[in-house]
Protein backbone atom coordinates (compact mmCIF):
# COMPACT_ATOMS: atom_id res chain seq x y z
CA UNK A 1 0.00 0.00 0.00
CA UNK A 2 1.24 3.58 -0.79
CA UNK A 3 0.94 6.79 0.95
CA UNK A 4 -2.36 8.49 -0.08
CA UNK A 5 -2.11 12.45 -1.06
CA UNK A 6 -3.59 13.32 1.42
CA UNK A 7 -1.10 11.32 4.25
CA UNK A 8 2.41 12.43 1.87
CA UNK A 9 0.96 16.04 2.00
CA UNK A 10 0.49 15.72 5.99
CA UNK A 11 4.10 14.40 6.47
CA UNK A 12 5.78 17.17 4.07
CA UNK A 13 4.37 19.89 6.05
CA UNK A 14 5.85 18.39 9.59
CA UNK A 15 9.07 19.94 7.59
CA UNK A 16 7.65 23.51 8.02
CA UNK A 17 8.04 23.04 12.33
CA UNK A 18 11.86 22.63 11.99
CA UNK A 19 14.10 25.25 11.95
CA UNK A 20 17.05 25.03 9.61
CA UNK A 21 19.61 26.87 11.89
CA UNK A 22 22.51 28.60 10.29
CA UNK A 23 21.71 28.97 7.25
CA UNK A 24 23.47 27.71 4.09
CA UNK A 25 25.93 30.31 3.26
CA UNK A 26 26.88 31.29 6.85
CA UNK A 27 27.62 27.06 6.96
CA UNK A 28 29.84 27.23 3.99
CA UNK A 29 31.46 30.25 5.26
CA UNK A 30 32.02 28.39 8.94
CA UNK A 31 33.31 25.70 7.05
CA UNK A 32 36.02 27.69 5.46
CA UNK A 33 37.40 28.80 8.84
CA UNK A 34 38.10 25.52 9.65
CA UNK A 35 40.35 24.77 6.70
CA UNK A 36 41.95 28.07 7.60
CA UNK A 37 41.85 27.72 11.38
CA UNK A 38 42.41 24.51 12.61
CA UNK A 39 43.53 21.63 10.27
CA UNK A 40 47.27 22.97 9.51
CA UNK A 41 47.22 20.67 12.66
CA UNK A 42 44.79 19.91 14.52
CA UNK A 43 45.36 18.92 18.18
CA UNK A 44 43.71 17.51 21.02
CA UNK A 45 44.98 17.14 24.72
CA UNK A 46 48.30 18.02 23.05
CA UNK A 47 48.57 15.45 20.34
CA UNK A 48 48.42 16.44 16.83
CA UNK A 49 45.76 14.15 15.06
CA UNK A 50 45.32 15.77 11.80
CA UNK A 51 48.36 17.62 9.52
CA UNK A 52 49.10 18.10 5.71
CA UNK A 53 51.94 16.22 4.67
CA UNK A 54 52.90 18.56 2.42
CA UNK A 55 51.26 22.36 1.57
CA UNK A 56 47.36 22.52 2.77
CA UNK A 57 45.15 23.04 -0.43
CA UNK A 58 41.95 21.90 -2.21
CA UNK A 59 42.75 21.67 -5.56
CA UNK A 60 40.38 20.73 -8.98
CA UNK A 61 41.59 19.15 -12.31
CA UNK A 62 39.02 18.49 -15.50
CA UNK A 63 37.47 15.81 -15.38
CA UNK A 64 38.09 15.15 -19.19
CA UNK A 65 41.24 16.27 -19.17
CA UNK A 66 42.37 13.85 -16.18
CA UNK A 67 40.51 10.62 -17.47
CA UNK A 68 42.22 11.08 -20.87
CA UNK A 69 45.87 11.25 -19.37
CA UNK A 70 48.67 8.58 -19.46
CA UNK A 71 48.23 6.29 -16.71
CA UNK A 72 50.46 6.80 -13.70
CA UNK A 73 50.49 2.75 -13.41
CA UNK A 74 50.37 0.49 -16.16
CA UNK A 75 48.49 -2.30 -14.47
CA UNK A 76 46.73 -1.83 -11.62
CA UNK A 77 45.06 -5.02 -8.82
CA UNK A 78 42.08 -4.58 -6.36
CA UNK A 79 40.79 -6.57 -3.90
CA UNK A 80 37.65 -6.99 -1.90
CA UNK A 81 35.51 -9.99 0.26
CA UNK A 82 31.86 -10.57 0.21
CA UNK A 83 29.78 -12.33 3.03
CA UNK A 84 26.53 -13.88 3.70
CA UNK A 85 26.18 -11.43 6.42
CA UNK A 86 25.80 -13.16 10.32
CA UNK A 87 22.97 -15.73 10.56
CA UNK A 88 21.75 -17.59 13.82
CA UNK A 89 20.92 -20.67 13.95
CA UNK A 90 17.97 -22.23 16.56
CA UNK A 91 21.34 -25.02 17.84
CA UNK A 92 22.84 -21.61 18.92
CA UNK A 93 25.61 -21.29 16.38
CA UNK A 94 25.71 -17.95 14.77
CA UNK A 95 27.64 -17.89 11.16
CA UNK A 96 29.08 -15.64 8.79
CA UNK A 97 30.53 -17.00 5.57
CA UNK A 98 33.36 -14.40 3.56
CA UNK A 99 35.11 -14.67 0.44
CA UNK A 100 37.62 -12.19 -0.84
CA UNK A 101 39.28 -12.48 -4.67
CA UNK A 102 41.64 -10.15 -6.46
CA UNK A 103 41.14 -8.27 -10.15
CA UNK A 104 43.67 -7.46 -12.40
CA UNK A 105 43.89 -4.88 -15.14
CA UNK A 106 45.05 -6.38 -17.43
CA UNK A 107 43.30 -9.44 -16.87
CA UNK A 108 44.88 -12.58 -15.54
CA UNK A 109 42.30 -15.17 -15.73
CA UNK A 110 43.81 -18.09 -13.26
CA UNK A 111 43.91 -15.14 -10.32
CA UNK A 112 40.64 -14.24 -10.82
CA UNK A 113 39.77 -17.72 -10.45
CA UNK A 114 41.63 -18.01 -7.30
CA UNK A 115 39.45 -17.23 -3.60
CA UNK A 116 39.76 -17.59 -0.03
CA UNK A 117 36.71 -18.56 1.89
CA UNK A 118 36.53 -18.14 5.99
CA UNK A 119 33.50 -19.29 7.98
CA UNK A 120 33.45 -17.67 11.73
CA UNK A 121 31.07 -20.10 14.01
CA UNK A 122 30.11 -18.80 17.37
CA UNK A 123 28.75 -20.96 20.05
CA UNK A 124 28.30 -20.52 23.72
CA UNK A 125 28.24 -23.99 24.01
CA UNK A 126 31.99 -24.13 25.18
CA UNK A 127 32.43 -27.82 24.17
CA UNK A 128 31.62 -26.95 20.56
CA UNK A 129 35.14 -27.58 18.18
CA UNK A 130 35.70 -26.64 15.33
CA UNK A 131 38.88 -27.82 13.07
CA UNK A 132 40.67 -24.44 12.30
CA UNK A 133 43.26 -26.11 9.68
CA UNK A 134 43.60 -24.24 5.84
CA UNK A 135 42.10 -26.72 3.21
CA UNK A 136 42.46 -26.48 -0.68
CA UNK A 137 39.67 -26.76 -3.02
CA UNK A 138 39.18 -25.93 -6.69
CA UNK A 139 41.89 -28.04 -8.32
CA UNK A 140 44.31 -25.73 -5.34
CA UNK A 141 43.40 -22.24 -6.84
CA UNK A 142 41.20 -21.76 -3.56
CA UNK A 143 41.68 -22.21 0.12
CA UNK A 144 39.44 -22.10 2.99
CA UNK A 145 39.07 -22.06 6.71
CA UNK A 146 36.72 -22.46 9.67
CA UNK A 147 37.57 -20.66 12.88
CA UNK A 148 35.73 -20.86 16.22
CA UNK A 149 34.43 -17.32 18.27
CA UNK A 150 35.02 -17.96 21.71
CA UNK A 151 31.76 -16.98 24.20
CA UNK A 152 31.34 -13.17 24.03
CA UNK A 153 29.19 -11.29 25.97
CA UNK A 154 27.80 -8.63 23.21
CA UNK A 155 28.28 -8.02 19.81
CA UNK A 156 28.63 -11.29 18.76
CA UNK A 157 27.18 -10.44 15.48
CA UNK A 158 29.59 -7.87 14.71
CA UNK A 159 32.87 -10.03 15.79
CA UNK A 160 31.31 -12.91 13.36
CA UNK A 161 31.41 -10.65 10.66
CA UNK A 162 33.94 -8.60 10.83
CA UNK A 163 36.41 -11.27 11.14
CA UNK A 164 35.37 -13.16 8.71
CA UNK A 165 35.58 -10.78 6.32
CA UNK A 166 39.23 -9.01 7.45
CA UNK A 167 40.19 -12.41 7.92
CA UNK A 168 39.64 -13.34 4.19
CA UNK A 169 40.48 -10.07 2.80
CA UNK A 170 43.91 -9.87 4.45
CA UNK A 171 45.02 -13.62 3.98
CA UNK A 172 44.01 -13.07 -0.02
CA UNK A 173 46.05 -10.21 -0.05
CA UNK A 174 49.39 -11.72 1.21
CA UNK A 175 48.74 -14.61 -0.77
CA UNK A 176 48.41 -12.83 -4.05
CA UNK A 177 51.01 -9.83 -3.15
CA UNK A 178 53.71 -10.88 -5.47
CA UNK A 179 50.87 -10.72 -8.79
CA UNK A 180 51.18 -6.82 -8.06
CA UNK A 181 53.65 -5.46 -9.78
CA UNK A 182 52.49 -1.79 -9.80
CA UNK A 183 49.28 -0.56 -7.75
CA UNK A 184 47.37 -2.36 -5.59
CA UNK A 185 43.66 -0.87 -4.70
CA UNK A 186 41.33 -2.41 -1.27
CA UNK A 187 38.13 -1.91 -1.45
CA UNK A 188 37.81 -0.39 1.90
CA UNK A 189 40.16 1.32 4.19
CA UNK A 190 43.74 0.51 4.23
CA UNK A 191 43.64 -1.37 7.62
CA UNK A 192 40.37 -3.54 9.45
CA UNK A 193 38.56 -0.46 10.77
CA UNK A 194 35.45 -2.43 11.86
CA UNK A 195 38.00 -4.55 14.36
CA UNK A 196 39.73 -1.20 15.77
CA UNK A 197 36.78 0.32 16.52
CA UNK A 198 35.77 -2.17 19.05
CA UNK A 199 38.55 -1.01 21.21
CA UNK A 200 38.07 2.79 20.05
CA UNK A 201 34.22 2.88 20.91
CA UNK A 202 33.50 -0.50 22.52
CA UNK A 203 35.82 -0.57 25.96
CA UNK A 204 34.28 -3.99 26.76
CA UNK A 205 35.52 -5.81 23.53
CA UNK A 206 39.10 -4.26 24.12
CA UNK A 207 40.56 -7.18 26.18
CA UNK A 208 38.98 -9.65 23.10
CA UNK A 209 41.16 -7.63 21.00
CA UNK A 210 44.15 -7.53 23.25
CA UNK A 211 43.96 -11.15 24.23
CA UNK A 212 42.68 -13.62 21.70
CA UNK A 213 44.79 -14.36 18.75
CA UNK A 214 42.04 -14.18 16.58
CA UNK A 215 41.92 -10.29 15.65
CA UNK A 216 45.76 -10.02 16.53
CA UNK A 217 46.19 -12.45 13.39
CA UNK A 218 44.14 -10.60 11.56
CA UNK A 219 45.73 -6.99 12.02
CA UNK A 220 49.18 -8.28 12.14
CA UNK A 221 48.05 -9.61 8.62
CA UNK A 222 47.38 -6.11 7.26
CA UNK A 223 50.51 -4.85 8.94
CA UNK A 224 52.78 -7.43 7.16
CA UNK A 225 51.03 -6.65 3.75
CA UNK A 226 52.28 -2.88 4.40
CA UNK A 227 55.87 -4.28 4.88
CA UNK A 228 55.47 -6.62 1.98
CA UNK A 229 54.73 -3.59 -0.62
CA UNK A 230 57.07 -1.47 1.57
CA UNK A 231 60.20 -3.51 0.88
CA UNK A 232 59.52 -4.40 -2.82
CA UNK A 233 58.55 -0.58 -3.44
CA UNK A 234 54.74 -1.12 -4.59
CA UNK A 235 52.36 1.47 -3.54
CA UNK A 236 48.93 0.04 -2.18
CA UNK A 237 45.61 2.42 -1.26
CA UNK A 238 42.52 1.89 0.53
CA UNK A 239 39.18 3.03 -1.62
CA UNK A 240 36.65 4.17 0.82
CA UNK A 241 33.15 4.35 -1.08
CA UNK A 242 31.35 5.87 1.63
CA UNK A 243 34.01 7.45 4.65
CA UNK A 244 31.93 7.70 7.70
CA UNK A 245 35.44 8.82 9.93
CA UNK A 246 34.11 11.69 12.79
CA UNK A 247 38.22 12.31 14.00
CA UNK A 248 37.67 15.91 12.43
CA UNK A 249 34.30 16.71 13.73
CA UNK A 250 34.50 15.60 17.29
CA UNK A 251 37.71 16.91 18.16
CA UNK A 252 35.94 20.09 16.99
CA UNK A 253 33.25 19.65 19.08
CA UNK A 254 35.48 19.21 22.07
CA UNK A 255 37.62 22.46 21.60
CA UNK A 256 35.14 24.40 24.34
CA UNK A 257 37.93 27.31 24.77
CA UNK A 258 36.76 28.23 20.45
CA UNK A 259 32.86 28.22 21.75
CA UNK A 260 32.71 25.93 18.16
CA UNK A 261 28.89 24.48 16.80
CA UNK A 262 29.98 21.91 14.17
CA UNK A 263 26.76 21.91 12.08
CA UNK A 264 28.07 18.66 10.37
CA UNK A 265 27.42 14.87 11.23
CA UNK A 266 30.87 13.38 10.35
CA UNK A 267 33.94 14.51 8.04
CA UNK A 268 32.27 13.77 5.26
CA UNK A 269 30.32 16.27 5.13
CA UNK A 270 32.63 18.89 5.65
CA UNK A 271 34.82 18.06 3.43
CA UNK A 272 32.03 17.79 0.99
CA UNK A 273 31.34 21.68 1.66
CA UNK A 274 34.60 22.66 1.09
CA UNK A 275 35.41 20.63 -2.12
CA UNK A 276 31.58 21.44 -3.29
CA UNK A 277 31.90 24.16 -6.27
CA UNK A 278 29.71 26.65 -7.76
CA UNK A 279 27.41 29.74 -7.35
CA UNK A 280 24.31 31.30 -5.96
CA UNK A 281 21.96 31.48 -8.88
CA UNK A 282 18.76 33.66 -9.24
CA UNK A 283 15.72 30.63 -9.36
CA UNK A 284 11.86 30.74 -9.51
CA UNK A 285 11.98 30.86 -5.25
CA UNK A 286 14.87 32.75 -4.81
CA UNK A 287 18.45 32.41 -4.87
CA UNK A 288 19.71 28.72 -5.65
CA UNK A 289 22.59 27.07 -4.96
CA UNK A 290 23.97 25.60 -8.97
CA UNK A 291 26.73 23.40 -8.61
CA UNK A 292 29.94 23.10 -10.90
CA UNK A 293 29.92 19.91 -12.39
CA UNK A 294 33.13 19.49 -15.30
CA UNK A 295 35.87 19.39 -12.76
CA UNK A 296 37.06 16.70 -9.78
CA UNK A 297 38.13 18.78 -6.50
CA UNK A 298 40.08 17.48 -4.09
CA UNK A 299 42.42 17.66 -0.90
CA UNK A 300 46.16 17.54 0.14
CA UNK A 301 47.40 14.34 2.09
CA UNK A 302 46.48 14.39 5.45
CA UNK A 303 48.49 12.25 8.44
CA UNK A 304 45.86 10.55 10.66
CA UNK A 305 46.68 10.01 14.29
CA UNK A 306 42.96 10.03 15.52
CA UNK A 307 40.45 7.54 16.53
CA UNK A 308 40.40 4.04 14.89
CA UNK A 309 43.70 5.69 13.29
CA UNK A 310 45.80 5.77 16.59
CA UNK A 311 47.10 2.46 16.92
CA UNK A 312 49.42 2.22 14.04
CA UNK A 313 49.92 5.85 14.22
CA UNK A 314 53.89 6.42 15.46
CA UNK A 315 52.96 6.78 19.12
CA UNK A 316 50.61 3.93 19.14
CA UNK A 317 50.63 0.13 20.22
CA UNK A 318 49.33 -1.71 17.36
CA UNK A 319 47.81 -3.72 20.06
CA UNK A 320 50.93 -5.59 20.44
CA UNK A 321 51.35 -6.25 16.98
CA UNK A 322 55.23 -6.16 15.91
CA UNK A 323 56.43 -3.39 13.65
CA UNK A 324 59.19 -4.46 11.48
CA UNK A 325 59.76 -0.81 9.82
CA UNK A 326 60.30 3.02 11.82
CA UNK A 327 56.47 3.09 13.18
CA UNK A 328 55.80 6.33 11.02
CA UNK A 329 56.01 3.93 8.08
CA UNK A 330 52.90 2.30 9.27
CA UNK A 331 50.71 5.58 9.81
CA UNK A 332 47.65 5.82 7.81
CA UNK A 333 47.27 9.13 5.27
CA UNK A 334 44.53 10.30 3.21
CA UNK A 335 43.20 12.70 0.59
CA UNK A 336 40.10 13.07 -0.36
CA UNK A 337 37.72 13.15 -3.51
CA UNK A 338 35.29 15.51 -4.62
CA UNK A 339 32.75 14.11 -7.65
CA UNK A 340 29.83 16.53 -8.48
CA UNK A 341 28.19 14.68 -10.67
CA UNK A 342 26.70 12.71 -7.75
CA UNK A 343 27.25 15.12 -5.14
CA UNK A 344 29.52 12.04 -3.39
CA UNK A 345 32.96 11.99 -1.67
CA UNK A 346 35.52 9.23 -1.49
CA UNK A 347 38.32 9.22 0.77
CA UNK A 348 41.72 7.45 -0.33
CA UNK A 349 44.11 5.94 2.40
CA UNK A 350 47.69 4.96 2.02
CA UNK A 351 50.62 4.50 4.03
CA UNK A 352 53.11 7.26 5.30
CA UNK A 353 56.06 4.69 3.94
CA UNK A 354 54.39 5.49 0.31
CA UNK A 355 52.76 9.19 0.90
CA UNK A 356 56.00 11.04 2.21
CA UNK A 357 57.61 10.35 -1.27
CA UNK A 358 56.16 13.48 -3.38
CA UNK A 359 56.46 11.95 -6.76
CA UNK A 360 54.89 8.78 -5.61
CA UNK A 361 52.34 10.67 -3.49
CA UNK A 362 51.41 12.81 -6.90
CA UNK A 363 51.42 9.48 -8.94
CA UNK A 364 48.72 8.26 -6.39
CA UNK A 365 46.51 11.15 -6.56
CA UNK A 366 46.43 11.32 -10.35
CA UNK A 367 46.13 7.51 -11.05
CA UNK A 368 43.09 7.66 -8.45
CA UNK A 369 41.61 10.72 -9.46
CA UNK A 370 41.68 9.22 -13.25
CA UNK A 371 39.89 6.10 -12.08
CA UNK A 372 36.73 8.44 -10.93
CA UNK A 373 36.78 9.91 -13.57
CA UNK A 374 36.80 7.36 -15.93
CA UNK A 375 34.31 4.86 -13.99
CA UNK A 376 32.07 8.07 -12.70
CA UNK A 377 32.85 6.59 -9.51
CA UNK A 378 34.87 3.64 -7.64
CA UNK A 379 37.55 2.66 -9.67
CA UNK A 380 36.85 0.16 -12.22
CA UNK A 381 39.47 -2.20 -10.56
CA UNK A 382 37.35 -1.86 -7.15
CA UNK A 383 34.39 -2.64 -9.08
CA UNK A 384 35.68 -6.09 -10.53
CA UNK A 385 37.01 -7.12 -7.32
CA UNK A 386 33.75 -6.71 -6.35
CA UNK A 387 31.71 -8.43 -8.45
CA UNK A 388 34.38 -11.75 -8.46
CA UNK A 389 33.68 -11.76 -4.55
CA UNK A 390 29.74 -10.72 -4.12
CA UNK A 391 27.81 -13.61 -2.68
CA UNK A 392 24.50 -12.53 -4.36
CA UNK A 393 21.49 -12.44 -2.56
CA UNK A 394 20.13 -16.07 -4.19
CA UNK A 395 23.65 -17.46 -3.00
CA UNK A 396 23.00 -16.50 0.54
CA UNK A 397 19.90 -17.96 0.67
CA UNK A 398 21.14 -21.47 -1.07
CA UNK A 399 24.20 -21.54 1.27
CA UNK A 400 22.31 -20.96 4.55
CA UNK A 401 19.89 -23.77 3.90
CA UNK A 402 22.87 -25.94 3.18
CA UNK A 403 24.11 -25.10 6.10
CA UNK A 404 20.59 -26.04 8.27
CA UNK A 405 20.42 -29.33 5.98
CA UNK A 406 24.70 -29.97 7.44
CA UNK A 407 23.98 -28.67 11.11
CA UNK A 408 20.81 -30.71 11.31
CA UNK A 409 19.32 -27.07 12.58
CA UNK A 410 17.05 -24.60 11.18
CA UNK A 411 18.10 -21.14 11.12
CA UNK A 412 16.63 -18.81 13.47
CA UNK A 413 14.24 -16.38 11.76
CA UNK A 414 12.06 -13.39 13.08
CA UNK A 415 9.11 -12.28 11.65
CA UNK A 416 11.30 -9.55 9.57
CA UNK A 417 13.52 -12.29 7.65
CA UNK A 418 10.02 -13.93 6.74
CA UNK A 419 8.46 -10.39 5.38
CA UNK A 420 11.37 -9.34 3.77
CA UNK A 421 12.22 -12.96 1.69
CA UNK A 422 8.86 -12.07 -0.14
CA UNK A 423 10.04 -8.82 -1.43
CA UNK A 424 12.03 -8.63 -4.73
CA UNK A 425 15.65 -8.08 -5.30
Amino acid sequence: MTLDPVHFDGIARLAKRIGHGTDERDRRAFAETVWESFLDPLAQDGRTILEPIDEQARRVVDREAVALRRREFPTEHGLDAGTINPTAFKNGLVVDIAQAAMSATPSDLDLHRSRTTVMTVHSNDETMTVDETWGKFDEGYSRSRAVKIPPLPRFVEGVVHALALYLAESTHARDHAMAVTDLLVLDGPLYPRGLLRWADQHPDLADFLLDDPRPTTVLENYVRLVEDFVERDVPLVGFVKNPTTRVLTRTLQSKRDADISVPWSDDSALFTRLLERGDYVDGVDGERWERETSTLSYTNWFRSRGGVDRPLSSDGDAYGVERRLEHAAYEVTFFVIYDPRDDLLYRVEAPYAFTRDPDTRERVTMQLLQDVAVAHGPPTIVGKADELARIASPEKASLRETLEDRFDAAQDRTYDDHRWDEQPY
